[in-house]
């Protein structure tokens, strides 16, 4: 006997997917033509659930479209975690402490990127 609570895919997983779906869309998605391209079937509430929570995180936005609405990413993949260690550094009340403590854990190859961004030097 399956176990249906072991079949079920973590709900990050799920929000990668569509994410992803967005990202190769290239142009904003209205919830059906996302869960059309989906490689797992999904059904129609869940996507839009799944919608639903990354408007909420700020991980997409939204426009009136057709009989609903229209999705599309705030940015790419690499501009999200941007936004995510943002979010975490905004939840701590001493950011020098944060900031100082995320650098003593970078890598020396980091560290010296690192450098090379705030001195101007790009990538």
């Amino acid at each position: 006997m399956t176990d249906s609570a072991s079949e079920r895919r973590p709900a990050g997983e799920l929000e990668a997917s569509v994410l992803a779906a967005l990202w190769a869309a290239g142009k904003p998605q209205s919830a059906a033509q996302i869960r059309a391209v989906l490689p797992q079937p999904l059904a129609r509430t869940t996507v839009a659930t799944l919608l639903s929570r990354l408007h909420e995180k700020g991980a997409i936005d939204r426009r009136p479209g057709g009989r609903g609405f229209v999705y599309f990413p705030i940015a790419d993949s690499h501009g999200l975690t941007a936004r995510r260690m943002h979010r975490e550094l905004d939840q701590d009340g001493d950011r020098s402490i944060v900031l100082a403590r995320f650098v003593e854990g970078l890598s020396p190859d980091d560290e010296a990127k690192l450098r090379r961004l705030l001195e101007g030097d790009g990538r």
